[in-house]
């Protein structure tokens, strides 16, 4: 099994120790950290998800349209979006980075991080919308023909996306939890 050496994309010089010295989205600190994994030879970067935090999608697009090989792990709550938007903002940042792209899809363990973008779901209930999501958005990549969709959480009608992912058949996909609801949502 290979190994994959995983950093993390900063969108400012702050930490849990250190309060930020400037915006919460600095570009030249976030290119800076980047391209100091992508020189030192790091597969990918983590870009995480936080309630108040700057949205990571833009800063991912940002920082592969200007680097080559480093690979982006975009971290995404599925209440944030719905599925049909979030499957062309993927496949749109797939094709800026030319295949570099994996999503983590993060279902939330935190209460109240959930609560802070209205989300007030129990545990449970957000990873049986984070499995339908998943689902969703995996159709979206692949399907080239309109269609419905009528689900417990998300419900559509006659959709196709005209951008597609660079990789084929889509890109990767994490998961992470260790609840009973979790593994089953992963493990489908």
């Amino acid at each position: 099994m290979p190994v994959e050496f995983l950093g993390i994309a900063a969108t400012h010089d702050g930490s849990e120790t250190t309060p930020r010295s400037g915006a919460a989205f600095d570009k030249e600190y976030t290119l800076r950290l980047a391209r100091a994994h992508e020189d030192h030879g790091w597969d990918r970067v983590l870009f995480a998800y936080g309630s108040g935090s700057p949205d990571p999608a833009p800063a991912a697009a940002y920082v592969a349209s200007r680097l080559d090989r480093l690979g982006i792990l975009l971290a995404h709550r599925p209440n944030v979006s719905y599925p049909t938007f979030a499957a062309k903002t993927f496949a749109t940042l797939d094709r800026i980075s030319e295949g570099r792209l994996a999503v983590h899809f993060i279902t939330g363990g935190n209460d109240h991080e959930q609560r802070r973008e209205g989300d007030t779901l129990t545990k449970d209930e957000r990873y049986a919308r984070t499995r339908e999501y998943i689902r969703i958005v995996k159709k979206i990549w692949t399907t080239h023909e309109p269609f419905d969709h009528e689900g417990a959480h998300y419900r559509f009608h006659d959709f196709v996306s005209d951008v597609f992912p660079h990789q084929q058949p889509r890109p990767a996909v994490s998961f992470g939890g260790s609840s009973p609801a979790a593994y089953e949502t992963g493990g489908a």
